[in-house]
């Protein structure tokens, strides 16, 4: 039975039957013949589909083979049929292959043409359509719009506006392409003063670059938004849908853009090209040159408008929907796991205080008398803890604080520094149950000596540990403390996709300081080294000149730049005032912070140069700018330094991150930094650098200039100390990074380990058990399979030997499949490689027999084989 409604449908025998079957008395048809102008794209579409159900029909070892014969038969039956066409040159051998590229080699500038290739080839390739809805469970739009412009030969954009936060994403992109010769086109307009005059100034100073505006603001003529890159082999590729050039609009996951390919629907591409140049032609849209700045300057001025939209996030009485889940899954923790030492991760700028002040809010209205103890390394931190305890619990005078000599009255309620808890340890005369919740800010300090004495004095109902970033440098692991598991945890990329965070774009900066003579001590650069490093004219002119190119308004920032010294930041605030800058500098234990905050807020001064301090319990949503103008060796730091810029602002579209990357000693760690950005994908950091990061969290990018690039990978490739404990922290914390499942192979790709690198201490087993991932682990055979991997197996390059060990191991160490003599060889290699002596064990057979007693660990050998024989391969 026919469903009631539209068709355009053409009917074939199977139609025409079911149709002759319907009484005419009861059902309307409305048919048409088939127009002569339209028979061949109707009917190449019927074929096309025709064909794609007959060839998935064909299976088997040989089902490419035989597609291609059948193809090749529908060829041959058009050339008995049509004589006017030559149809033989379409004939596909068995063999065929699929054409990627074809490049000069003559006088070229391309060091490595496959990886040339890879670098501008879109990912959703040119011949099929796809739809990008903004989720970062696919490619980004940003990505694919870089590869896009790296592989055409002329650009047309038609957007209704450009920002520049959009169009310095692919600024390199755009250089390249223009400097090369090719021709770019780009319509826009003035309407609602959105377009930001910057932009329009670079892309008019790019060579061949033209762009035409309309300042016809009166009516909002122009809404399309489209962007087309013709290639002169034909294949053309275009992107039609609801994204400007601007960050939110190419990044955010309420846009959607439909991409076209001249080989699948060309008369789209052939309209969109035509319609763009009647736009062209058309003498509303004015050619801009320099001459006309003031003219467009003007007509933005005169249109500009309040972005209406924009999001100030505060917190109110009631928890957030993402808070009141971490609650509950706290509550699961200790009513269904009886866990009451509980972790709490949850990124910078997500209300972990708010959380913890809700979870003892509820513990209260059930223990009216709980004692609570809240304690953190800064004042700051604990100021703020207690006013926000107490808009909570609706109590203004909830809780007393004790810190460098204040002292509270009473000790139920007290919000107190590590410091002062340390120093008056022996001095606190109370029971070890006397506090009913304890709550511990900022818990990656944990391991420190100094929350140990405090740790084992009192022992609570409740014990919250409340952190951003549980990961150390030194690799100690403070889940041991809290029943070795994180009871929640909302890591910064997950906020960013949820929207709970302002989304930033970072751009890492070729910095000319060489960082690799510097000391490096105790896991860091020595301060004063670095601080003589970049305390240079040279250095500050560089910055600054950064500044102007990546910055909407250079005067109009909010902007922190994070230092090594009191002295560099002093260097940096006196010469940006030198330069005309308004700036000002604030070092730890500075009494006039509440008057620079203000004056910064104000915008009285737009660049504040810091040391030590707003990592951590500092709230200024409007900083709209970060410089990292030193490297950060913590990634806890890292994190809290750009947590300052995160938070949603009036007006604020993005966080701006400007990273000055140096020549890195070995020792840095710039993959667990970009790790921290990413999130959870399925590839290594190494891939996403390489790869122009197509996986970021919603609203968010990614832009490394050349040599900083240059310096990240080669950092990265030369990581290759990996000690044990690196080894079991990398293992504990690889279900944060990415979606696989914990195998050597996955753990190896997404880490860029060696096998060689892997085997130099313990088995991956014992290492997966020491990390917490496996529960029960027998040492059996332990040495024997690490000294086996690390020192034959390695060495070797025999694919039959590794096979005939894995036939060994299905067949679960029976030898009975043993035939030849090779096997009996191979046998006896396997014994020798394993216990290197001929005494250990009666017979050969029980020798290898007790290979396998360990079930885990023949698991892993499989694995180690498996991966061997891909690699000789």
């Amino acid at each position: 039975m026919f469903q009631f409604g539209i068709y355009e449908q053409l009917i074939n025998s199977f139609i025409s039957n079911k149709l002759n079957q319907l009484d005419s008395n009861q059902f309307y048809l409305k048919t048409t013949q088939l127009d002569k102008n339209e028979a061949s794209i109707v009917l190449t579409q019927y074929l096309s589909k025709i064909l794609n159900l007959g060839l998935n029909l064909i299976s088997g070892e040989d089902s490419i083979e035989k597609q291609i014969n059948l193809i090749n038969k529908i060829i041959l039956l058009l050339k008995d049929e049509i004589e006017k066409q030559n149809f033989e040159q379409n004939l596909l051998d068995t063999n065929t292959l699929i054409l990627k590229a074809v490049l000069p080699r003559i006088d070229s500038k391309i060091n490595n043409f496959d990886s040339f290739i890879k670098e501008i080839t879109p990912y959703t390739g040119l011949t099929q359509s796809e739809l990008f809805t903004g989720s970062n469970a696919s490619v980004s739009l940003e990505s694919e719009i870089k590869k896009e412009i790296l592989s055409s030969d002329k650009i047309y954009f038609l957007v209704s506006f450009i920002k520049w936060s959009g169009i310095r994403i692919f600024e390199k992109e755009l250089r390249e392409f223009t400097d090369s010769g090719k021709e770019l086109k780009v319509i826009t307009t003035s309407y609602m003063g959105a377009t930001d005059l910057k932009a329009v100034e670079f892309l008019s100073s790019l060579p061949n670059t033209q762009i035409k505006v309309s300042y016809n603001t009166a009516n909002e003529r122009l809404h399309a938004k489209s962007y087309l890159f013709f290639r002169d082999t034909g294949f053309h590729t275009g992107y039609i849908g609801s994204s400007n050039i601007s960050k939110s609009a190419l990044t955010s996951g309420l846009e959607w853009n439909l991409k076209v390919t001249s080989s699948e629907i060309s008369h789209i591409i052939k309209k969109f090209e035509k319609t763009f140049e009647t736009y062209w032609e058309d003498k509303e849209f004015e050619l801009f040159s320099k001459a006309d700045t003031l003219k467009l300057q003007n007509a933005l001025k005169n249109d500009s408008i309040i972005d209406k939209n924009s999001a100030v996030t505060y917190f109110e009485i009631k928890p957030f929907h993402y808070q009141e889940e971490i609650l509950e899954e706290l509550q699961v923790q200790r009513k269904i796991h009886n866990r009451y030492k509980n972790l709490v991760v949850a990124a910078t700028g997500t209300g972990k205080t708010v959380i913890s002040a809700f979870d003892y809010k509820r513990f209260k209205n059930q223990n009216s008398s709980a004692k609570l103890l809240f304690i953190a390394h800064r004042k700051e931190i604990l100021i703020q803890a207690r006013a926000s305890f107490q808009g909570i619990l609706r109590d203004n005078n909830f809780g007393e604080l004790w810190f460098d000599g204040v002292t509270p009255t009473s000790n139920e309620y007290v919000f107190a520094s590590v410091q002062t808890l340390q120093n008056n340890i022996n001095e606190i005369k109370l029971s070890k149950n006397y506090y009913d919740f304890i709550i511990i800010d900022e818990v990656h300090h944990i391991a420190a000596k100094s929350y140990r004495p405090i740790l084992e004095k009192f022992e609570p109902q409740i014990l919250l540990g409340l952190t951003a970033t549980p990961e150390r440098m030194d690799n100690e692991n403070i889940l041991d403390d809290f029943c070795g598991v994180i009871s929640s945890e909302i890591r910064l990329p997950e906020a960013l996709n949820r929207k709970l965070l302002c989304p930033f774009q970072y751009f890492g900066i070729s910095d000319n300081v060489d960082l690799k003579n510097i000391k490096w001590q105790n896991g860091k650069y020595q301060a004063s080294e670095l601080t003589d490093a970049f305390t240079t004219q040279n250095r500050v002119q560089d910055i600054i000149q950064k500044c102007e190119e990546y910055l909407t308004n250079i005067n109009e920032v909010i902007a922190l730049g994070f230092c090594v010294t009191q002295d560099h930041a002093k260097y940096m605030s006196d010469k940006f005032i030198e330069s005309g800058l308004k700036a000002d500098y604030l070092i730890s234990g500075s009494n006039n912070r509440d008057n620079v905050k203000s004056r910064l807020l104000k915008k009285e001064i737009n660049y504040l140069f810091v040391v030590d301090i707003f990592n951590e319990g500092v709230d200024i949503p409007e900083i709209d700018t970060i410089l990292f103008l030193r490297p950060t060796e913590s990634l806890t730091v890292f994190l809290q330094q750009l947590g300052r810029g995160l938070r949603f602002a009036d007006n604020k579209e993005c966080l701006t991150i400007l990273d000055f990357v140096g020549n890195a000693r070995d020792e840095y760690d710039f993959e667990g930094k970009f790790r921290s950005l990413i999130g959870k994908t399925t590839n290594s950091v190494k891939d996403e650098i390489e790869n122009e990061f197509p996986h970021l969290p919603l609203g968010c990018s990614i832009v490394l200039e050349k040599k900083a690039k240059e310096h990240i990978l080669n950092n990265i490739k030369k990581a290759t100390s990996f000690g044990r404990k690196r080894l079991i922290s990398k293992i504990r914390n690889f279900k944060n990074h990415t979606i696989l499942p914990l195998t050597i192979d996955n753990f190896m790709k997404i880490n860029h380990i060696s096998l060689e690198n892997l085997y130099k201490n313990d088995s991956f087993t014992k290492l997966c058990y020491e990390a917490g991932e496996i529960k029960n682990y027998d040492e059996i055979n332990e040495i024997e399979v690490v000294r086996t991997i690390s020192k034959k197996w390695l060495l070797s390059k025999s694919i039959t030997y590794f096979e005939f060990i894995l036939k060994l191991i299905e067949n679960k160490f029976d030898l009975n499949f043993i035939k030849t003599k090779t096997e009996e060889l191979m046998l006896m290699m396997l014994y020798y490689d394993f216990w290197q002596e001929p005494k250990k064990f009666e017979t050969l057979e029980e020798g290898i027999k007790y290979i396998g007693q360990n079930k885990l660990l023949v698991n892993e050998m499989k694995q180690v084989l498996k991966l061997l024989i891909d690699k000789i391969t």
